[in-house]
Parts: C-alpha cells; structure tokens; sequence
C-alpha cells in the first residue's frame, strides 16, 4: 500500500503491536542516542479515523492540535516518518503542558521546518485522546533512507541559529522525551 500525501488525519491510533492501516518499520531497533521511557516499538501501527467512527484497534489515540502541520507538500509518498511522542515532566500540570506545546510548535518544530531539512515534508502535531505520551509529532519523509534524513536536521538548524537560540531549540524545562525512532513504510 503506497501513502500518498500526508498523515495529517484529524485523528489517528497508533498500535505498538503494528496492526494498522499502515505499517512501518523500525530503522534503529535499540536506539541508545535519546532518551527512552516507553518499550522498543519495532513494528508501528498507524490507522486514521474519524472521531465518529468506532475503532476496536488497541493502542494509543491521538487527535490533531488545532495548530496546522509546518513544513511543505512535494507531492511524493511519505515513505518514511520520524515519530516523536513527548510529554511534560508534570504531567498534571496544564500550564507545563501548555508550555511545552508551545514551545514544540513556535521554536523546536518551527526552526526544523524553517531549515528546509532534505527529505522531510510535514511535521504535524497530535494531542493524546486519552492516557498514554501527551504530544505526538509526525515528521514525514519522502527520502528512502529516513535516519539518514534525520541525522542531517540538527546540523541544519544548528547553522541557522547563535548559541543562545540553539540552546532554546534543543530543549524545554518541561520536556520528557517518551519515543524518538525513525521508521520505514512496509509495503504490500
């Protein structure tokens, strides 16, 4: 099954088990360079849905934030994602929360997708519709080679920013990284 265009449905289940509409493959299985608190996910699942629809797949779901996707359209298939599942230190907390969703969205995934990054198309923003990480981000690839392309973002971004707003980049006081993984679309 070839996916064309762009995840960007308005809600969406994520299955760690892999069942799916799609499913994609882990291209770093043991990934040790970030952060973890949640199990390897070799095999993803992603089945979108209308939030009328009734969905019996296990998993975790997510809706679209009401801020829009950043990034741009080539109009080849996503076959590739970056997939990043984050959630504030004080889980509690909605001003933490809020604040870290503001920061991912005006600083962090702004300057990625203001970096042109070779091989990425969309970044797209998902809330937790339930328990699980709080904020999904979907970073769409059109490149073959989807660690590849994420390995050349930070140098990227890094160029474009002084010390300082770099530093702000990288991270908030807030931030838990949940899941970090690049992953590959199966086909057929």
């Amino acid at each position: 099954m070839a996916l064309v265009g762009t995840l960007a449905a308005r809600t969406l289940v994520l299955d760690p088990n892999g069942n799916g509409a799609t499913r994609w493959e882990d291209c770093l299985p043991g990934r040790t360079d970030l952060p973890r608190h949640l199990d390897e996910i070799p095999v993803l699942g992603i089945t979108p849905f209308k939030a009328r629809d009734e969905i019996t797949i296990p998993g975790w779901r997510f809706r679209r934030t009401r801020r829009p996707g950043q990034g741009r359209l080539t109009g080849r298939p996503t076959i590739g994602l970056l997939l990043v599942l984050i959630s504030p230190r004080a889980s509690d907390d909605r001003t933490a929360a809020q604040s870290l969703r503001d920061w991912a969205d005006f600083i962090h995934i702004s300057h990625i997708a203001a970096a042109g990054v070779p091989g990425y198309t969309m970044i797209t923003p998902y809330e937790i519709d339930g328990d699980g990480p709080r904020f999904l981000h979907f970073y769409e690839m059109d490149d073959d080679d989807p660690e590849a392309t994420f390995q050349r973002m930070t140098p990227l971004v890094h160029q474009r920013l002084d010390r300082e707003d770099f530093i702000t980049w990288t991270g908030h006081p807030e931030l838990r990284i949940d899941y970090v993984s690049t992953y590959r679309l199966l086909r057929g």
